[in-house]
């Protein structure tokens, strides 16, 4: 039996072709994820919340990856544009690992819930207005498909829970085992890149 393709599918394989709508698309996923969260009781708010870590843990990694280091060199200022995303991504990152550590039934739980979304959604922003509208206005479709398929790679690698103080390569390599992890993400990457 052959599924049937809705339209909301073939507009996510479209997005997947172009790194922009990819990850302007894993914005709405990540939205969508804070409201079943935090509308969910019990075991099934368990379940979204695995999920909402799985996605921003995928999605930051294929960013510091793939993004953060076409950015860096290809917009004007984008080291300065990176590094003050690199700040965002630490300070949710801390926080998710607080919340995660918590019991999604701790009285705590979505006070703390509502200000990782706060400061994902404020971070998921900035990347929009000085990352990404950058990129789409100075990359061609080709580069744009390329760094698609590197996140896609990426996300493929990445580890089910995001690290605070890891929001470089280099910082990745200090973690041990995570270490290979990103040794592999960092491979596939190049792999699909074309940088062997």
């Amino acid at each position: 039996m052959t599924k049937l393709q809705t339209p909301q599918a073939g507009q996510d394989q479209a997005a997947d072709i172009d790194v922009v709508a990819l990850l302007m698309r894993q914005h709405g996923d990540i939205r969508n994820l804070f409201d079943e969260v935090e509308r969910s009781k019990g075991e099934e708010r368990r379940t979204a919340f695995r999920h909402l870590v799985r996605l921003l843990a995928v999605h930051e990694t294929a960013e510091e990856e793939v993004v953060h280091p076409f950015a860096r060199r290809a917009l004007p200022g984008g080291a300065q544009v990176v590094e003050d995303r690199l700040s965002e991504e630490h300070h949710a990152k801390e926080t998710l690992a607080a919340l995660d550590d918590m019991d999604t039934d701790d009285p705590g739980f979505l006070p703390a819930l509502r200000t990782l979304r706060t400061e994902v959604q404020e971070h998921a922003r900035a990347e929009e207005r000085y990352e990404f509208a950058h990129i789409r206005r100075s990359t061609d479709v080709t580069a744009l498909a390329a760094m698609a398929k590197a996140v896609k790679a990426a996300e493929a690698m990445a580890p089910t829970r995001p690290h605070p103080g890891v929001e470089s390569g280099v910082a990745n390599v200090a973690l041990g085992p995570v270490a290979a992890l990103m040794d592999r993400t960092r491979d596939a990457v190049r792999k699909v890149m074309g940088k062997d």
